[in-house]
C-alpha cells in the first residue's frame, strides 16, 4: 500500500495561518506532522498579534517562554467563566476585599450589612461565613472593607447618618476571631474610606472648613485596640494636616509600601524606554511624555447599538444610584461653600488661602524628596490619596511619604504638638490627571498605581471652581510608576460612564500580576493584561459594576459586585476543566459506593453472607 504524500511544512502552516486557533490545535492531532507545524512559534507569533490586534512593537511579556504558551495563557487563564451567583444581600453590592491568605472575602453594601465569606470549600462553592448589621451604630450603609496584614482584623468603613446631614463616615474595626467590634473612628468626609497602615494602626481623615471654600484635612493614626498601656502610648496621634484650596477635599486614601530592591515582571513603559534611549543616541533631550493608547475591543464596537439607545436611559435611572441618602457625595463635601458665596468672594477667598497656605506650610524637606524620586535608597511607605487645587472634583493624585517615626502611636501626648497645629504639612509630590478620579488600586508588589479618570476637554479653563469642565463618558486607565514617581501611560478607553460631575460613581479597581480589572456603568467588568494593555474579556452584569477583586493567591479567580445586588464569581477556562475531571472521577466513585452499597443491603435482606 503506499503512502499518501505529506504536504511541505511551508504549505501546512500557510494553511494552520488562515484558521482560527482552535482549529489549528485541532489539526494538530491529526498526524505528528501537523502536530509539529501546529507548535511552530513563527505560527502563534502571527496569530497572536492578528488574534489580539496588538501592535507589533509590542515585544513578548519578559516572563513568557514561547509565543504559544503565551497565547494560551491569554486564552485559557482569563477569570471570564461564570460558575456562582451569590445574592445574600438585599441592596446594591458597594466593595469587594479580599484577605492576604485568599481562604476569605469581606463584602459591603447599601443593605447596611458587612459579609465574610469562605472560598476553600471541598466543593468549590463560596458559602458565606458571618454577617454583621451596622445599623445600630446610625450607619446609611457599608461602603469598603480591608484585612490587616495578618488577617486578624477587618476594617469596615460607613456613611454615618448625622442629624444635620452631614457627610461624615466612620470606620469601625471588628476581629475575625469573635467577630466582636474593637474600635469605632470618625472619618469625614465618608469617601476617606480610611486604610491599614500596619497590622495594629490605621489611618482616617477629619475635615475642618476655614472659610466657605477653603479647609484643612488632619489624617490621623489610629489604634486598632482603644487601650492605654503608657501616658506615652495614645489612642490616636495626628499625622498629617494639609491645606484643601477651591472647595477640594482628601479623599481615597491608601498605603504603598514600596521596596528598595524589586524585579517587575512588566516593563510598562517598553516605548518611552525605547524613544529615550534613542534620543540619547542622538544626543537629544530625554524628557518623559506619558502615552495615550486607545486600543477598545472588538466587542465593545459592536455593543455600539445597545449603549447609543440606552445611555439616556442609564443616564435617567442610575444617575443617583451610588449617593448616599443625604445627597450628591461631591456636592456634600462643599454644602458650606455654597451657603452664601458669590463668585467675586470666592476669588477674594483663593487668595487669601493662598497666601495663608505660603506663610504657613512647612517647606518641604529637598532630602526626603530628592530619596523619594530617585529609584535608590531605603524602602519607602507612601500615603496616596485624590484631591485637587483646581476644583471640588477630584484631579489630582496626592503623594506623601511616612517615616518609620510616624508609624506607631508612642510618643509625645495630643496636648504638647499645638506648636505644630497651627502649621500645614507640604506634599511631596503631585501628580494632575487632568479629569475626575472615580478609581484606584494598587498592583500587588505597590509598584504601580493603576487610577480610572473621566478626561476634561483638552485646553479646557477653570475660572469658577464651583463650575469643573464636562467629563467626557469614556474611562481613561492611567499607570504611575511609585519608584519614579510619574505617569508612565493611559491604558484603556474599553468601559465607560454615565454620570455627570457632581453624581459621579466611584468604581474600585483591582490588580493581578499578570491582570488588571475594573467595573464600568455600563453594566459590565472588564479584564485587560497588564503588560499588552489589551481588553480580554467582559463580565456581564444587570447594573453597574461597582467592585472586582482578584484572590491575591490565584488570580484565576475574580469576584465582581454590582449595583443588582448580587456577587458573581468567575474562573478561567483552564480551572473550570480541571474541576470537571475532578469532579467525574469523585462521581464515579460515588455511583461505584452507591451500587456496592445497594448490594451489601439486598444480601443482608436475602439472610446470605
Amino acid at each position: 500500500m503506499e503512502s499518501v504524500p505529506c504536504l511541505p511544512d511551508s504549505l501546512v502552516l500557510e494553511i494552520f495561518l488562515h484558521l482560527p486557533h482552535e482549529a489549528v490545535l485541532r489539526a494538530g492531532l491529526t498526524c505528528h506532522q501537523w502536530f509539529s507545524v501546529s507548535r511552530d512559534e513563527f505560527l502563534w507569533r502571527e496569530l497572536f498579534y492578528n488574534y489580539y490586534r496588538i501592535p507589533r512593537s509590542v515585544p513578548r511579556h519578559p516572563a513568557a517562554t514561547s509565543w504559544y504558551r503565551e497565547f494560551k495563557r491569554l486564552y485559557d487563564c482569563i477569570p471570564c467563566v461564570e460558575v456562582q451567583t451569590l445574592r445574600e444581600h438585599h441592596d446594591q453590592v458597594l466593595h469587594l476585599a479580599f484577605s492576604h491568605s485568599g481562604n476569605l472575602f469581606s463584602s459591603c453594601s447599601k443593605d447596611c450589612t458587612v459579609k465574610l465569606w469562605d472560598t476553600e470549600r471541598p466543593d468549590g462553592n463560596i458559602s458565606l461565613v458571618h454577617s454583621s448589621s451596622m445599623r445600630h451604630f446610625n450607619w446609611g450603609y457599608t461602603q469598603f472593607s480591608q484585612f490587616n496584614s495578618d488577617d486578624t482584623l477587618l476594617l469596615v468603613s460607613g456613611v454615618y447618618l448625622g442629624t444635620h446631614n452631614s457627610s461624615s463616615g466612620e470606620i469601625a474595626v471588628i476581629s475575625l476571631e469573635n467577630y466582636t467590634l474593637l474600635s469605632r473612628v470618625r472619618n469625614k468626609p465618608y469617601d476617606v474610606f480610611g486604610c491599614w497602615l500596619n497590622e495594629t494602626h490605621l489611618i482616617s481623615g477629619n475635615l475642618h472648613w476655614i472659610g466657605n471654600m477653603t479647609s484643612c484635612t488632619v489624617l490621623w493614626l489610629n489604634k486598632a485596640f482603644q487601650d492605654i498601656e503608657s501616658e506615652n502610648v495614645n489612642v490616636v496621634k495626628r499625622l498629617f494636616k494639609i491645606q484643601n484650596v477651591n472647595a477640594s477635599t482628601i479623599r481615597t486614601v491608601m498605603v504603598a509600601h514600596c521596596r528598595r530592591h524589586d524585579s517587575p515582571d512588566l516593563l510598562l513603559d517598553y516605548e518611552a524606554q525605547s524613544q529615550a534611549q534613542t534620543r540619547k543616541q542622538q544626543g537629544g533631550k530625554s524628557d518623559h511624555q506619558p502615552l495615550l493608547f486607545n486600543l477598545e475591543d472588538s466587542e465593545s464596537e459592536e455593543d455600539g447599538d445597545e449603549r447609543g439607545d440606552g445611555n439616556g436611559d442609564r443616564r435617567e435611572t442610575r444617575c443617583s444610584a451610588h449617593l448616599p441618602h443625604l445627597g450628591p457625595s461631591g456636592l456634600e463635601h462643599i454644602r458650606h461653600g455654597l451657603q452664601s458665596s458669590s463668585a467675586r468672594e470666592r476669588e477674594l477667598e483663593a487668595r487669601v488661602a493662598q497666601l495663608m497656605g505660603d506663610n504657613r506650610t512647612k517647606a518641604p524637606d529637598p532630602h526626603r524628596l530628592t530619596s523619594s524620586m530617585s529609584g535608590e535608597g531605603e524602602d519607602k511607605t507612601y500615603l496616596l490619596f485624590t484631591t485637587g487645587s483646581l476644583t471640588y472634583s477630584p484631579h489630582q493624585i496626592g503623594i506623601k511619604r511616612i517615616m518609620p517615626d510616624q508609624m506607631t502611636t508612642c510618643g509625645p501626648v495630643l496636648g504638647e504638638e499645638r506648636r505644630s497645629e497651627e502649621f500645614f504639612d507640604s506634599l511631596d509630590h503631585v501628580i494632575d490627571i487632568h479629569g475626575h478620579i472615580i478609581g484606584m488600586g494598587l498592583s500587588p508588589d505597590h509598584r504601580y498605581l493603576y487610577v480610572n479618570s473621566r478626561a476634561w476637554p483638552a485646553g479646557c479653563v477653570i475660572s469658577d471652581p464651583m463650575c469643573p469642565p464636562p467629563i467626557a463618558e469614556e474611562i481613561d486607565m492611567h499607570v504611575i510608576d511609585l519608584k519614579s514617581l510619574r505617569e508612565e501611560r493611559r491604558s484603556l478607553r474599553a468601559h465607560r460612564a454615565f454620570t455627570p460631575n457632581d453624581e459621579c460613581f466611584f468604581i474600585f479597581l483591582d490588580v493581578s500580576r499578570d491582570f488588571v480589572a475594573s467595573g464600568a456603568e455600563d453594566k459590565h467588568g472588564y479584564i485587560w493584561d497588564r503588560h499588552y494593555n489589551i481588553c480580554l474579556a467582559r463580565l456581564q452584569h444587570d447594573d453597574v459594576v461597582n467592585s472586582v477583586a482578584f484572590s491575591p493567591t490565584d488570580q484565576e479567580l475574580l469576584l465582581s459586585a454590582s449595583d443588582d445586588s448580587t456577587i458573581k464569581v468567575w474562573r478561567s477556562p483552564r480551572m473550570v476543566r480541571l474541576a470537571h475531571c475532578v469532579q467525574r472521577p469523585t462521581r464515579s466513585r460515588n455511583l461505584l459506593s452507591s451500587l456496592w452499597a445497594h448490594r451489601n443491603a439486598k444480601t443482608n435482606l436475602n439472610g446470605k453472607v
